[in-house]
């Protein structure tokens, strides 16, 4: 069998004007992230990340350290949803607040779980049926060009990660409402292919932020 490695990216700039830049310490979790991939001795023929800077600046980290030849290959597929878009349309528009990241997450699902209620009758510009459609068709993507035994890094999100794998457990909706509050920053979940499919094995593995490295796990 093969294998998919789904990271979450390092912590970005909550409560800042630009939330999709890595913070100093999402920064050093994808140099953890890199060095515990690179002690697994995983050697990957395939590596996908998002468009968006945070997705991309982990990639460009985790990469240097398993002395990858070549960058991630972009997919906004793998983006995350628009949690801006989301809360404006569905949480009443309330601000990133740094000092008060708990209050923004209650926030946060609420909204959640009425866009996913309001299906396509949602006004965001993308619809929580198509979210879903588009991160399906990423995997999908993505698994056909693996070949038999061949492994695969995506850098991407804590909500594209939740809902694949409530997906491939049979409850997407769960997923994102669920497992994506409590994805770690630079975690990993790992996906086996096979000629029975697709299978969640690890969900957001994070024994790298553990002992001494415990300054390092972040939720947020």
């Amino acid at each position: 069998m093969g294998a998919i490695y789904l990271i979450r990216h390092g912590q970005a700039s909550f409560g800042e004007a630009d939330y999709d830049r890595l913070s100093g310490l999402g920064v050093e979790q994808g140099a953890v992230v890199g060095a515990e991939l690179l002690r697994r001795g995983v050697r990957f023929t395939e590596a996908r990340c998002g468009s968006l800077v945070r997705q991309r600046k982990t990639a460009e980290t985790v990469l240097d350290w398993l002395g990858a030849g070549t960058p991630a290959k972009e997919d906004p597929r793998w983006n995350e949803y628009d949690h801006v878009d989301v809360v404006a349309h569905h949480g009443g528009g309330v601000p990133q607040e740094a000092t008060d990241s708990r209050g923004y997450q209650a926030v946060l699902d609420g909204a959640l779980a009425e866009w996913v209620g309001a299906g396509e009758a949602s006004p965001c510009a993308e619809t929580w049926p198509a979210f879903l459609a588009r991160v399906r068709g990423a995997l999908d993507e993505l698994v056909s060009v693996l070949r038999k035994g061949e492994n695969a890094v995506v850098f991407t999100s804590g909500g594209v990660i939740g809902t694949l794998a409530g997906l491939l457990l049979g409850k997407p909706e769960a997923g994102l409402q669920k497992l994506n509050r409590v994805t770690v920053n630079a975690g990993i979940t790992k996906l086996v292919t096979g000629r029975g499919g697709v299978t969640l094995l690890t969900f957001n593995e994070h024994p790298h932020f553990e002992g001494g490295a415990a300054r390092l796990l972040t939720y947020r």
